[in-house]
């Protein structure tokens, strides 16, 4: 489905009836705009606190704090970079 809008001087455009209601999209929404090649693809961003509970959460992580997490991971990675660029050619 195709449907055309104008854009201003001022660079905005506005979103077209039929395409808020199909997006859902309301007042106050986030968007994100993807471009591919030389489209670009509009989508609303979700509300991360409707994301919740929606990836299992290893038991040994829970109530983990979030900068030691991510100093595993970084561990980790490092870890997986240097066995990497130890492996004979």
């Amino acid at each position: 489905m195709d449907i055309a809008a104008r854009l201003t001087s001022k660079g905005q455009v506005t979103i077209p009836k039929l395409i808020r209601e199909l997006l859902g999209l309301h007042k106050g929404d986030q968007l994100v705009f993807r471009v591919q090649g030389e489209h670009a693809v509009l989508a609303r961003t979700p509300d991360l606190l409707e994301l919740a509970g929606s990836v299992p959460v290893p038991a040994t992580k829970r109530g983990v704090p979030w900068p030691e997490i991510r100093r595993q991971v970084h561990l980790k990675r490092a870890q997986e970079l240097l066995h990497r660029v130890q492996e004979p050619q």
